[in-house]
């Protein structure tokens, strides 16, 4: 599946959002060095959606704050995991 994120590095925590118009932005701890953070992204995401690292790619936005995310897992299995791990406030 693809999956378009607005990723925020350097932030206190790692969480998932949901944006108002449906995308989703991702607060990550690591610095955008390097390509840290986009190690860092799909490691987390990797996490939170219960598969392996190799199972996510980043396919564009390599230096951007908007990437697109090539998951090999069923959409329905992805999405259901993301919107389990955002926090209500």
């Amino acid at each position: 599946m693809i999956l378009r994120v607005k990723v925020k590095p350097n932030s206190r925590i790692d969480t998932i959002e949901k944006e108002p118009d449906g995308g989703y932005k991702v607060r990550i701890r690591e610095q955008p060095i390097e390509g840290k953070a986009n190690r860092y992204l799909v490691s987390f995401l990797a996490k939170v959606i219960g598969i392996p690292k190799s199972s996510i790619d980043v396919a564009k936005g390599e230096t951007s704050a908007f990437k697109t995310l090539q998951i090999a897992a069923d959409e329905d299995v992805v999405l259901e995991k993301l919107n389990a791990s955002i926090k209500t406030t």
